[in-house]
């Protein structure tokens, strides 16, 4: 209690010096500051902090994530970051000891290894000998609640049987499954309350609005998907089997067997003859690698063409990157597919 015999401005001058010293002593929480590695994952991150705060992307988009050399205000990025979001090593290799050597105090999350996310091993072979899927692992509910502790690596292959080899281990592409991306919400906003109880109701808030978009965006892509569904359909590399497998498509062959090397001649002659014995309707190219390898493949066919972008180098980055990329995906689908 102030003196009231002090003279007024007094008094006042000793109340403002009171706050002020309150205010030094009891600073406000900072929200966290937070990093992604990729643009999909940003945008789930963006989902999350929407009205709070703004993620920092790491790889631009357009960008191959499986090596990049970061510039200088991305490394920077890293080394400020309270909490970093990833996909993993498996798609980003050289990131794991970026962020031991720029963020090793950070909150690192690989999404990839989060418990509950449905992983997919490489298929093996992605190459077709006969056609047919009906044996994919299919259907919303397969993993919908991710309340257990099995991370469910499948690897099976498309009841086909396959000739050629494709690269070993977990593919990296899933957010390719919006119920994955689904689940990363979730992931996140925990993740993200834990580091700022201050924000934890919005982040929470914001990811059930998240989830609840994404529960309309697959049944709004079910619907669209199913007249064309069984077309059968080639890539430009095997990227795509999180989407596949989750509204039920036919995939017959991959162009390049990995992200880092061009096909053999053989491997090429191999896929024309796949496009003209199984009814190929469509080969898709990526903006990141050779068109004259589709070319090559489609001379003296009948299929069309198209172009599809797992990253989605051309759609702006934010909070509504990720349901534009499904969106974007599936009418490319849909439209060469359907020979519109």
């Amino acid at each position: 209690m102030l003196d009231q015999r002090l003279p007024a401005p007094i008094r006042r001058l000793r109340l403002a010096l009171t706050f002020l010293l309150v205010g030094f002593s009891v600073p406000a929480m900072a929200v966290p500051v937070v990093a992604t590695d990729v643009t999909p994952v940003h945008s789930l991150v963006s989902r999350v902090m929407e009205g709070v705060g703004e993620p920092r992307l790491v790889i631009q988009r357009g960008a191959s994530p499986h090596s990049y050399s970061m510039r200088p205000s991305e490394a920077a990025a890293l080394e400020n970051a309270d909490v970093v979001f990833w996909v993993g090593e498996e798609l980003t290799p050289w990131l794991d000891r970026a962020l031991g050597n720029l963020a090793p105090d950070a909150r690192q999350v690989a999404l990839l290894h989060s418990q509950g996310t449905l992983r997919h091993a490489f298929r093996e072979r992605v190459l077709t000998e006969t056609p047919g899927h009906d044996d994919h692992d299919h259907g919303a509910g397969e993993h919908d609640d991710h309340g257990h502790d099995d991370h469910h690596d499948h690897g099976h292959e498309h009841g086909h049987d396959h000739a050629d080899h494709a690269h070993e281990g977990i593919d990296p592409h899933a957010w390719l499954d919006p119920v994955n991306a689904r689940y990363w919400l979730g992931v996140i906003a925990e993740t993200l309350a834990e580091e700022d109880p201050r924000n934890a109701q919005v982040y929470r808030r914001n990811a059930e609005a998240g989830q609840a978009e994404i529960d309309a965006l697959m049944e709004q892509v079910r619907g669209e998907v199913s007249p064309v569904h069984e077309q059968a359909f080639i890539v430009f590399h095997d990227a795509y089997q999180y989407y596949e497998r989750r509204f039920d498509m036919n995939t017959v062959g991959a162009i390049s067997l990995s992200d880092a090397s061009d096909p053999s001649p053989a491997h090429i002659a191999e896929i024309r003859e796949i496009v003209g014995h199984h009814d190929v309707q469509c080969v898709f190219a990526e903006p990141q690698f050779n068109p004259a390898l589709v070319d090559t493949v489609l001379n003296g066919t009948s299929a069309r063409t198209g172009v599809l972008d797992p990253l989605g180098s051309e759609i702006a980055i934010g909070p509504d990157f990720y349901p534009t990329l499904i969106r974007q995906l599936t009418d490319r689908l849909v439209s060469c597919l359907a020979g519109r």
